[in-house]
């Protein structure tokens, strides 16, 4: 038993480092540094906090450790609960339907049972390791049952909820088998959090609907005698080390020769997401694509980065093959000898090559379909102290509420996707400098550290 020692409690489905498997059956840790941990570091150190998570292999026994200063204490999963609580409730029910139904939910009463298992035992797990009346914040989709199942353990505690992806609309919420008990585990909470007042509006109105909660004041809900707080904290990036990194001469030089590498083309556009239906991949190929065929791109050279993920789904299959299908197209038809039109990399980048990357593109494409935030705007905008480059937004990423200076698209509709790509590459310096001093004020002012602390203020963290 662990003892009730942490008096500041991260909860998320995974820990900041990942538990590795070595060829020869041995294992290790290695830091998988988001901006969350470092949002989150400097509260967690001073408050002899620790972070619950599960190390990100299955059937792995692990006690609970220090690591670079952070307690860390793992919750195992077996691989039952991997591919059913997981990959399965998590990424085939909750994913698709918070996003808009982008795809198909799936709604399986073994993958349902699960999640609440799963839930049940991170309640467990963080009960014994938190403190007399310590705060708990709990993140993300994979833990909605928490709040309920530990403020039933453990009443004392101060619990924060945020949700990192888009809270649905009602009528695609309420198809979900299990929606009054998602609710009623999220009540569970004193605060709850989501990155846009959209998100409080849709969840304030299930809760009054589906549950005994009762309207209160603006943005509360009272639920069996308690004051239940909502609001909205759009989350942000660690703007400073970024444009700190940018700015380095080794991110200048490396951005220099990947232009060079491209045979130094008049325009490149960019775009950086992990390889996921929602994110719009395939509609900004196309708009290239169109714009080739009408022979308006100019000297321009496309670039697509697609991080791997969740490669054992057969969505993901199917989405990878036809989007390396459509590049094999463009290029077979517009590339040179030596000289391909786009480039596509299917492998996750360090940092620092990521940034020159954002240093050398004249254009960010961000299409999502639908996207909670989407911290790969603000990171562009943060590397580009230069004043240089265009971002193209899509309107449905909770990011374009705030990067109002950038040029929204609605990424359903190609021609607009397309016309925005041409303004974009075809805009006058002065038009795109404004632009862009704009959108940085913005996130430069507003960084991970100001989220953090805006929703701990709100929950009430004691200073």
């Amino acid at each position: 038993m662990a003892d009730q020692s942490a008096e500041f409690v991260v909860v998320a489905n995974r820990l900041p480092v990942d538990l590795e498997k070595l060829p020869d059956g041995t294992q290790r840790w290695k830091r998988s540094p988001g901006g969350l941990v470092t949002a989150l570091e400097p509260m967690l150190r001073s408050r002899e906090g620790a972070w619950v998570g599960w190390p990100g292999l299955a059937d792995a026994e692990a006690e609970p450790f220090v690591e670079d200063g952070l307690t860390l204490h793992p919750v195992m999963l077996t691989s039952k609960d991997v591919e059913d609580y997981y990959e399965g409730f998590s990424n085939g029910t909750l994913w698709p339907l918070y996003h808009d139904v982008v795809a198909p939910p799936a709604f399986h009463r073994h993958w349902w049972q699960a999640y609440v298992r799963v839930n049940k035992r991170f309640a467990e797990a963080v009960a014994e390791v938190a403190a007399p009346d310590a705060t708990v914040w709990i993140q993300d989709y994979q833990l909605q049952l928490l709040p309920a199942e530990l403020r039933a353990l453990r009443p004392d505690l101060r619990i924060g909820f945020f949700l990192h992806i888009p809270f649905p609309p009602t009528e695609l919420y309420q198809q979900l088998p299990w929606r009054k008990e998602i609710v009623e585990g999220l009540l569970g909470a004193d605060l709850v959090g989501f990155h846009t007042p959209g998100g409080v509006r849709n969840f304030r109105w299930l809760a009054t609907r589906f549950t005994d909660a009762k309207p209160g004041a603006r943005n509360e809900v009272t639920y069996e005698g308690r004051t239940v707080k909502l609001g909205a904290f759009p989350i942000s990036i660690d703007s400073a080390h970024l444009d700190e990194l940018s700015r380095s001469p080794e991110v200048q030089q490396r951005a220099k020769e990947i232009r060079n590498d491209l045979g130094n083309p008049e325009r490149v556009i960019l775009g950086v997401d992990r390889l996921d239906y929602t994110k719009g991949i395939d509609v900004r190929l196309r708009a290239f694509e169109e714009l080739l065929e009408e022979d308006r791109a100019g000297d321009t050279v496309m670039i697509q980065l697609a991080t791997p993920s969740r490669e054992r789904v057969e969505h993901y299959q199917t989405m990878r093959a036809g989007i390396e299908q459509s590049v094999g197209r463009i290029n077979g038809t517009f590339a040179r000898v030596g000289h391909p039109v786009l480039h596509y990399l299917h492998q996750s980048l360090p940092r620092d090559e990521l940034a020159a990357f954002f240093v050398a593109a004249d254009v960010m494409l961000v299409t999502p379909l639908r996207d909670g935030m989407n911290l790969v705007a603000k990171e562009y905008v943060a590397c580009r102290s230069d004043l240089g480059g265009v971002l193209v937004l899509s309107e449905f990423a909770g990011a374009a509420i705030e990067l109002k200076d950038s040029v929204l698209v609605n990424p359903h509709d190609t021609d607009g996707v397309k016309n925005a790509l041409h303004r974009a590459l075809t805009m006058p310096a002065d038009e795109s400098r404004k632009r862009m001093k704009a959108l940085r004020r913005q996130v430069m002012a507003y960084d991970v550290d100001r989220w953090a602390r805006s929703f701990l203020d709100a929950l009430g963290l004691p200073s």
